[in-house]
């Protein structure tokens, strides 16, 4: 194996694929180097379209690795919402946000950047959520707390945990509008002047940090098990990821082989979650959890939530409103605003990478313009369906690219319609919510810990060694665990005389991202600093739109169904910053193809 190789781990067939190759785009150094060559070489690109089976095949490694960051965000949200001890509605929960999230994956690769890129829920709507979900008015009653006293189908039971749900459904609605104006309107590239790596660094870390308690909590009911599954999932994902495994595959050429996969490096997460999963069953048979729920490690018990299986139904179409008519208020949505500019600004890097990895060329204004506002009606879809979430780009299924080799937007396609279809199988959902409290809290500790590093490694475009930037960086973070931590020890300390202002300060206050983007965004617009120094000219390197007519820009980004010809022959199609400028010839093309320019940014970071 070459040195390269040796590096990184990765083959190009990596499933044994035996199609064309089309390289990936390299800045010019170097090209002669026949493995650095053959290591950027694509098995399918962007608007190829693979076998059906092999669509399906990835379509589903794409749908396990989204799998850890889908479920998650309904069982964090499940216990703002009351619903600890209704493993039925969490199932529910599940399946509606895989649903939503399949449904908006297929818009984006239709309609939107049109890149192979993943949707699904989002952190960054976890911080507010949870803050409003922890005012003194939605503040769970201590009866909904115990599990001998919660009676599921109650009609006082469903209106605590349907009412908190609705305001959720009808911030998120709301904020997502926003997100559709700011994407289809070309904002997004006035907003991207002023926020730098100074500004998205503490507001990402902020995500993961100000999620600690709930990891501490499920992780603390037995902390041998989700340390096992932390220990299991490190393993996978950072000691074992170079190693492939020989898995039995068939071609026509070479019939009946044996092909490697590194599978460790594809789903750390989930063969970490399975086998920490199945252990806990084997101790559950075998009584060696306790069987007492006042006993430490019951909760680790595989056997708590067996009779959600048997109630779930087979299939269950989710529908708009299913939880009620959703409600509004300021306090909630100010803060969902700022969760959805964080996942603007994210997407944006991840449109980046995911056009450097799939083999396309950088993506164009309109593309970035429509992609966003896509993602918008997905928060808006999300909302009206109520996962108490909204969606954004899966920088993990970015990553997973880079190692398949398979950069095809259908199969993307053939994810997006399999989590549909599991979203339709209530039982599938069901499933995950038995999973043991304690694996939960072992995958939350490495989970979170990455999106926090994740927003501390935006500051590698900024200059550190700067005492304005350690300055704005370190009082930004350090205000946004402190502030809140005071106002939740303090909940009556504002008082305005006005409820409505006081809800929303309340809800800021406790928001940590919102302070710690807030301080890092308002200090380094304000205190003196060259562009170069503050990370701007880096973070803003974006490639010109001067490539968007060529042939290869139109064939990836314009829209599809021969929309943008027919939209070709009119003149106002130039003045809409979603709409792809008029398309040139292939005779045209010859003349002005230029070269791809290579993206220097790249904003995601993945497990």
């Amino acid at each position: 194996m070459s040195p390269e190789k040796e590096s990184n781990g990765l083959e190009n067939d990596t499933f044994a694929i035996h199609g064309h190759f089309c390289e990936l785009e390299n800045d010019g150094e170097g090209s002669d180097l026949s493995e650095e060559d053959d290591k950027n070489k694509l098995a399918y690109c962007v608007t190829d379209v693979p076998a059906w089976y092999l669509c399906i095949i990835l379509g589903i490694q794409h749908l396990l690795t989204a799998f850890g960051g889908i479920i998650a965000i309904p069982l964090i949200l499940s216990q703002g919402l009351c619903l600890q001890h209704d493993g039925l509605t969490q199932g529910h929960l599940i399946s509606t946000i895989f649903f939503v999230s399949g449904v908006c994956t297929l818009l984006q690769v239709t309609f939107g950047i049109r890149l192979p890129i993943v949707q699904g829920g989002t952190f960054a709507f976890l911080a507010p959520s949870m803050a409003m979900l922890s005012m003194p008015e939605w503040t769970c009653p201590a009866w909904t707390q115990n599990a001998s006293l919660v009676n599921t189908t109650s009609p006082e039971y469903i209106d605590v945990w349907q009412s908190r749900m609705r305001e959720l459904q009808g911030s998120i609605m709301v904020g997502s509008l926003f997100q559709v104006l700011v994407g289809f309107s070309g904002l997004i590239g006035f907003f991207m002047r002023f926020i730098g790596p100074l500004t998205i660094a503490p507001t990402i870390s902020l995500i993961g940090l100000s999620l600690y308690d709930s990891a501490g909590m499920s992780a603390g009911n037995h902390w041998g098990i989700s340390t096992m599954t932390t220990a299991l999932i490190i393993l996978f994902s950072q000691y074992l990821r170079h190693i492939p495994v020989p898995f039995p595959t068939y071609n026509k050429t070479k019939k009946l082989h044996t092909s490697r996969i590194y599978i460790f490096q594809l789903l750390p997460v989930l063969l970490g979650i399975t086998l920490s999963w199945l252990i806990c069953y084997i101790f559950t048979i075998s009584n060696v959890l306790p069987s007492e729920p006042e006993q430490y490690g019951y909760l680790a018990r595989t056997d708590l939530k067996g009779d959600v299986i048997s109630q779930a139904p087979w299939f269950r179409f989710p529908y708009p409103g299913q939880w009620g008519l959703p409600t509004v208020s300021l306090a909630g949505l100010v803060g969902i605003l700022a969760g959805v500019l964080s996942s603007m600004i994210e997407s944006v890097g991840d449109y980046h990478a995911c056009a450097r990895l799939s083999g396309a060329p950088p993506p164009p204004k309109h593309a970035i313009n429509r992609g966003i506002g896509i993602e918008g009606i997905g928060c808006l879809l999300a909302g009206a369906w109520g996962t108490g979430n909204g969606t954004t780009s899966y920088s993990e299924n970015v990553g997973a690219l880079g190692i398949t080799k398979v950069g095809s937007r259908m199969v993307i396609v053939a994810g997006g319609v399999l989590m549909i279809i599991m979203g339709l199988f209530c039982k599938i959902g069901a499933i995950f919510t038995t999973i043991p409290t304690p694996v939960i809290g072992g995958m939350f500790l490495v989970m979170f810990g990455v999106i926090s590093a994740a927003g501390v490694s935006n500051l590698q475009y900024a200059d550190m060694n700067s005492s304005r930037n350690v300055f704005i960086f370190g009082f930004s973070m350090f205000s946004g665990l402190v502030i809140p931590n005071w106002i939740f020890k303090n909940p009556d300390a504002i008082a305005t005389g006005v409820a409505e202002l006081d809800q929303l300060l309340q809800v800021l206050l406790t928001t940590s991202m919102f302070i710690g983007g807030f301080f890092g965004f308002f200090l380094d617009n304000t205190i003196p600093g060259t562009l170069r120094e503050r990370g701007i000219m880096d973070w803003n390197k974006i490639p010109l739109d001067d490539s968007s007519n060529t042939l290869e820009s139109c064939e990836v980004y314009n829209l599809p169904f021969g929309i943008s010809s027919c939209l070709s022959s009119f003149s106002w199609v130039r003045y809409v910053p979603f709409l792809p400028p008029n398309a040139p010839s292939s005779q045209d093309s010859l003349a002005t193809k230029q070269q791809p320019v290579k993206p220097e940014v790249i904003r995601s970071v993945a497990l």
